[in-house]
């Protein structure tokens, strides 16, 4: 929201800079985000001053070019080449001297310099009315009054604005805010606290009055829960034309753009009360009758951009008697709005149930001025009032007589907030004893009447346009902003509770296992949970009739709910990649959705997205390039710290996995992992390999909450290692090893390990060698040679019997 200095001064005396004011609105809550200078004319004709043309010559080598001599009023007159046809001897002129800044239509800014043109010296430049944005005029140079002297800067010469505007960051609850009368409002509380005395000043409606009732306009309001309040007048007589420099630049400093007197006074109003107004042409008003009602679904409307929209049955509607003229509280239609030849209008200002104005906005896509305030409430207690302000204003402008009486439709008054505030819960929730002369003060000073004061509190009305105060606690928070936060003292004590929590808590384990992670290379990331539904093309597993999706999608890339937590990592990926970073470890604690036949179903999932080389380049050692045996290692390590053992290893073939892996623990799926198949890849414009794994992280949860954490000293003893080369068959894998090596030996076998494997010259056709490690150990006692060969020929015997096993 832009809010105009100088136009807040018009409700607020104020002689404080625009960066101590900001400060003070900015504690007040309405927090000012930047602070910019307006100008009327940019550049504020800085640089240009008034000089006397001399002499005029026709140019030797341009038959449209005049060489003038220039009188700048410092003694020393200058050449000066120019191209306007009306340039004479004699002449007063605006002249841009020597590195004057020059702005064009677009904004963008030229530096004025010595040159020469077709061979003659040019020390500046004289100019014409739209090349200092004093006019649209390009005929020729502007010629000034012959009374003035040269050299007189022309920023004396014209009036120029010279303002500051407040960029407000306003949060959604402020609409009593969202006006410079209301942010005036505001600063009068702040500097009331602060021991300033000031005054709000209110624009008088006092000459408002009906000059005769010769046009009349009849209105009824169907449904006053979507109106509850409506009114009305018509000015007859009036002219429309272009407004005045001073309206003109109050809208162009908050960047709206004039349109002509009429149309300027609505959005004047608009942003000094808050009040959204809208003028017809009252001509236009078939059957001097309105209707403020509902349509059909699918009726045809089209708007003040040209657009033509189908309506909805729930869309409020102003219309005549043979159709729909404005869709309320939010745009106007192309064949009711003011143009130049309207003589008469009818001019509306209403209160729009907020509800109801959003929920048409939104169906729409339409955000506007208007808009914006009645879907966030405005004050229903004001509408008459700007009715009237806005009248005058007009007749002022544009001329005309008042002819009708005020139509005001309001048969349900929205009544004040009634409040009571205990002085211990104040001090409670604020933590610092306020004296309650000052609560009572900064209540007045927002305009909240206090009722009745006892030893225990006050009894509070509430303005009805200070929607978002309705409870104790928003009275309490009022009193707090105004009276300052930096003026709350700090407690050298410090208040903590006790928490009688699960350690199994979800955000618990979920830091664990992210600091294991982070300390193991990878980076979190965080992926939007809305999608494109195109990504289910890619497989057979995600069905399209599960698809969670948008009633009102921001795009067809953000039109559902994602399913697998796959497709939006790998958009990461391949972000990172297309910016040369190609060594990737990026883990993510998201939620997928499903749509049930049961229901919707919302389930926590932990993947993991690994590709690129393990660590980073070194002179110490060569790449070690990330592969499926790492990203197992790293699976099954998040597995151990959350105590998950006994877990069951089944390979799976699916669309998205190839060598893919799932781990359960009974009917408990864990982990699903593998390579990402190349055709997937392919879809995300990624040519290198990506390894993927997906936690259900839910099912885990469960899983680690019934496993208890064992520990033991550690063994005094020594470890013995022994090594088998075994010569087995191809089909034959590791885990079989393992297993058997389990079963045999349960009580002194404590580790196992695959160190080599060989296939190919000197072995036999169909058969490979397996270098293993065995790590013995007794916690009570040393191990004897005796004991270790028993064990060790035990396992051999039973890799021979079992698997075919020979030793080399």
């Amino acid at each position: 929201m832009k809010i105009s200095y100088n136009w807040l001064k018009q409700f607020i005396q104020l002689d404080w800079t625009a960066e101590k004011t900001g400060e003070l609105l900015t504690d007040l809550g309405l927090e000012v985000e930047g602070i910019k200078t307006y100008q009327s004319i940019q550049g504020g004709l800085e640089g240009i001053i008034v000089g006397h043309v001399l002499e005029c010559e026709k140019h030797p080598n341009a038959d449209k070019l005049s060489v003038t001599k220039v009188d700048l009023g410092n003694g020393s007159p200058v050449q000066i080449v120019c191209g306007a046809p009306n340039v004479a001897a004699g002449q007063k002129v605006p002249v841009a001297t020597i590195g004057t800044l020059l702005y064009d239509a677009d904004g963008k800014e030229f530096k004025i310099k010595k040159g020469k043109i077709r061979g003659e010296e040019s020390h500046g430049m004289i100019c014409a009315e739209d090349e200092l944005g004093l006019g649209n005029s390009h005929d020729g140079i502007m010629v000034l009054d012959n009374t003035l002297e040269p050299g007189t800067p022309c920023a004396s010469v014209f009036e120029i604005e010279n303002d500051e505007v407040f960029e407000i960051g306003l949060t959604p609850n402020r609409s009593d805010a969202m006006s410079h009368y209301g942010t005036a409002r505001d600063l009068r509380a702040g500097l009331i606290q602060l021991g300033e005395k000031v005054e709000l000043i209110s624009p008088s409606v006092s000459d408002f009055h009906v000059e005769n009732r010769t046009l009349k306009i009849d209105v009824s309001v169907e449904n006053s829960d979507l109106a509850p309040r409506y009114c009305g007048v018509t000015i007859s007589g009036l002219m429309v034309m272009e407004s005045p420099e001073w309206l003109q630049n109050r809208l162009k400093a908050i960047g709206l753009t004039p349109k002509n007197n009429v149309v300027d006074v609505t959005n004047y109003v608009l942003h000094e009360l808050g009040q959204p107004l809208h003028a017809f042409d009252a001509n236009k008003i078939v059957g001097n009758k309105i209707e403020v009602k509902t349509l059909p679904t699918g009726t045809k409307f089209t708007t003040l951009d040209e657009i033509e929209r189908e309506l909805h049955e729930d869309d409020l509607m102003i219309c005549n008697a043979e159709g729909p003229m404005c869709i309320a509280g939010v745009f106007g239609g192309i064949e009711s709005g003011v143009t130049e030849s309207t003589t008469s209008i009818f001019l509306e200002s209403a209160y729009f149930n907020p509800v109801s104005v959003r929920k048409t906005a939104k169906r729409h896509g339409m955000n506007t001025d208007a808009s914006f305030r009645f879907e966030r409430g405005i004050d229903p207690n004001i509408t008459e009032y700007a009715l009237k302000r806005a009248a005058l204003l007009i007749q002022e402008l544009a001329g005309g007589e008042i002819t009708s009486d005020i139509i005001d439709l309001y048969p349900n008054k929205i009544e004040d907030f009634q409040v009571f505030l205990s002085f211990e819960n104040t001090t409670k929730l604020i933590g610092q004893e306020i004296p309650r002369e000052t609560i009572k003060s900064i209540l007045t000073s927002l305009d909240i009447k206090v009722n009745n004061v006892t030893e225990a509190g006050l009894g509070l009305t509430i303005p009805a346009y200070r929607n978002d105060v309705q409870r104790e606690a928003d009275v309490i928070e009022e009193i707090l902003r105004v009276y300052g936060y930096n003026n709350i003292e700090f407690s050298n004590k410090l208040n903590a509770t006790m928490s009688n929590s699960s350690k199994f808590e979800d955000h618990k384990i979920q830091n664990v296992i992210a600091n294991q992670l982070i300390g193991q290379g990878f980076n979190e990331m965080m992926a939007n949970s809305l999608t494109s539904s195109k990504h289910l093309e890619l497989t057979t597993q995600l069905l399209e009739e599960h698809n969670v999706t948008m009633l009102n999608p921001l795009s067809q890339d953000l039109a559902t709910m994602r399913q697998s937590l796959l497709f939006s990592g790998l958009e990461a990926v391949a972000y990172n990649i297309n910016r040369k970073q190609s060594d990737l470890k990026f883990f993510e604690f998201g939620k997928t959705y499903h749509n049930y036949e049961s229901g919707y179903s919302e389930n926590k999932h932990l993947s993991l997205l690994i590709t690129g080389n393990r660590t980073q380049e070194s002179w110490k050692g060569t790449h070690q390039k990330s592969d499926y045996f790492y990203l197992k290692g790293i699976v099954t390590a998040i597995l151990a710290r959350l105590g998950v053992n006994k877990i069951k290893t089944s390979p799976i073939k699916t669309d998205v996995l190839s060598e893919g892996i799932i781990l359960s623990l009974g009917k408990q799926k864990l982990v699903e992992f593998g390579v990402v198949k190349k055709a997937i890849l392919k879809n995300f414009g990624i040519s290198q390999e990506v390894l993927f794994a997906d936690f259900n992280w839910d099912n885990i949860l469960e899983v680690a909450k019934f496993n208890k954490i064992k520990f033991s000293p550690i063994p005094k003893y020594p470890a013995v290692r022994r090594d088998f080369a075994l010569l087995l068959d191809e089909k034959i894998t590791f885990q079989e090893i393992f297993n058997l090596a389990k079963q045999s030996e349960r009580k002194l076998l404590k580790d196992i390990n695959l160190f080599d494997v060989y296939e190919g010259k000197n072995l036999p056709k169909g058969k490979k060698s397996y270098a293993v490690s065995f790590m013995l150990q007794d916690e009570e006692k040393t191990l004897t040679d005796k004991q270790i060969d028993k064990i060790m020929n035990k396992l051999q015997t039973t890799f021979e019997k079992q698997l075919g096993a020979e030793l080399r």
